[in-house]
């Protein structure tokens, strides 16, 4: 029984506590659900989602190929007493 009231007491103590920190309004909030559904159904976001994902693709591979080449540059000084 007592696992009950706390149970109940900590389930309404958490609602309290996300109305009083919730970022946005409910409004807002079913609003933006809505227009995400509208993206799903048209498409739209696996397009933004695909773009996204290759533009980090092509940004960690620019950064790997830098590092790679800079530690390449100073393996060989180091090898060749240069550093």
């Amino acid at each position: 029984m007592k696992f009950l009231v706390g149970l109940l007491i900590g389930l309404g103590l958490g609602v309290m506590v996300g109305f009083l920190f919730a970022p946005q309004s409910g409004e807002a909030t079913r609003a933006q659900i809505g227009e995400q559904g509208v993206l799903l159904r048209t498409g739209q976001l696996n397009e933004q989602i695909r773009t996204r994902a290759q533009d980090a693709l092509t940004q960690g591979r620019e950064s790997y190929n830098r590092v790679m080449n800079d530690l390449g540059d100073r393996y060989t000084r180091a090898k060749s007493g240069q550093l």
